[in-house]
């Protein structure tokens, strides 16, 4: 089965605004780049991925550039900007000159604020994303989606698309009002979902299998919106390799027909980020 990654990283331990994570984080506190991320896939099919950012730093998205700009295994770069600033659009005018710079996020779980995206002052940070061709990854949690769904109808141009189901809270097997906030914004076209870094939002020992009522509901609501990610090595923390999240993907997944398992797996993630099939 040939895959797409729509959903990975790379860091430098000390790297230029890297952060993140640090040795609370013992099982992913070591660089890893894309001979690392071969290594992890050995004996898979991966095809390309696509570079998310980690880190709410320039420095960190013109590292991942730089990194990965003639790299083959690396499609697409999601980086970050600073929407506050005032020089947000110019920053994303550049950026988006970058032969693999294809998206943007920001880092919305860290805000405090659940309604920050809206604010107006963003707004021409925001329209300098669609008027160039880029896409929103809106790392978010439960907490942020009646937001996001007023900030997708509010830009119905910019495709945005729900990194990790939204991070449902998988630990304690709860599904509502996750459930029906997340099929409210299915309804909208311009936005699309990864099925990645639900197991991190488990705990220790937990089974993949208790993720099978997330997965169902994100794939009965985004369809061939749903893109499979790794998440990849940040799954390294909850104890998994690149192998089982594919295999659970898989089964949690359902019986798929070759074209749903090719979509889920390669075609929606190449069509949202406009990748070189």
């Amino acid at each position: 089965m040939r895959l797409i990654d729509a959903h990975q990283h790379f860091w430098t331990i000390g790297g230029p605004g890297q952060r993140w994570p640090d040795a609370d984080w013992p099982a992913i506190y070591r660089d890893f780049g894309a001979d690392d991320l071969r290594t992890a896939a050995g004996g898979l099919d991966l095809v390309g991925s696509v570079l998310v950012q980690s880190q709410p730093d320039d420095r960190d998205t013109d590292w991942m550039i730089e990194t990965a700009d003639d790299d083959p295994l690396v499609k697409a770069i999601v980086g970050w900007v600073d929407l506050d600033r005032t020089a947000a659009p110019d920053r994303i005018a550049a950026l988006a000159r970058q032969p693999k710079l294809v998206g943007l996020r920001p880092m919305l779980q860290a805000i405090d604020d659940s309604e920050w995206i809206l604010r107006d002052a963003l707004a021409p940070a925001i329209a300098a994303m669609p008027a160039h061709g880029l896409r929103f990854d809106a790392l978010v949690q439960p907490r942020h989606l009646r937001p996001l769904h007023t900030f997708a109808t509010r830009w119905p141009d910019l495709p945005i698309v729900i990194d990790h189901g939204a991070k449902p809270f998988a630990a304690s097997g709860t599904l509502d009002p996750w459930r029906d906030d997340m099929a409210a914004l299915a309804q909208l076209p311009n936005v699309w979902c990864k099925l990645s870094g639900l197991r991190t939002e488990q705990t220790p020992g937990q089974p993949a299998d208790a993720l099978a009522p997330y997965v169902a509901h994100i794939l009965a609501c985004f369809g061939d919106r749903t893109m499979w990610g790794s998440d990849w090595p940040v799954l390294l923390h909850a104890g998994d390799s690149y192998a089982d999240w594919v295999r659970d993907a898989r089964r949690l997944a359902g019986p798929l027909d070759e074209a749903a398992q090719a979509r889920l797996f390669v075609g929606a993630a190449t069509e949202f980020y406009g990748l070189d099939a």
